[in-house]
Formats: C-alpha cells, sequence, structure tokens
C-alpha cells in the first residue's frame, strides 16, 4: 500500500468532501480516503498494482472538482 495527499480546490461544503471520498473509495483498489474541507486535500491510501495516482486525479476532476498543484 502507498498513501499520497492529492490537493483539491472547489470543495464548499459537507457535501462535497462526501463526493469525493466516494469517488475515490469507488476505485479499485483503494482502501482509504479521508478528505478534509479544512486542508483542502485528500489522503489516498491505495494499493499501486491496482490503481495509479493519475487515474485517482481524474476521478476527482471527472466529479467537478480540481487538482489543486
Amino acid at each position: 500500500m502507498e498513501t499520497v495527499t492529492l490537493g483539491i480546490s472547489g470543495m464548499t461544503c459537507g457535501g462535497c468532501v462526501r463526493s469525493v471520498t466516494n469517488v475515490l473509495k469507488a476505485q479499485d483498489g483503494v482502501a482509504k480516503a479521508d478528505v478534509s474541507l479544512e486542508n483542502k486535500n485528500a489522503v489516498v491510501e491505495f494499493d499501486p498494482g491496482k490503481v495509479q495516482v493519475e487515474q485517482l486525479k481524474r476521478s476527482v476532476v471527472e466529479a467537478g472538482f480540481e487538482i489543486a498543484a
């Protein structure tokens, strides 16, 4: 397992946090996703043999949010 922290912009409420959490957890290989509105990020624990960081980022963008640099 690996852990990555993704900066996420565009979240404004608890509903946004739930949306991002759900879209990340839906990815095969994601064991844990802790999304923080306050920190504007998501800490994701995942299996790199099943899912890559780029796929995680793409899923967040497709859900309507932006990956912060």
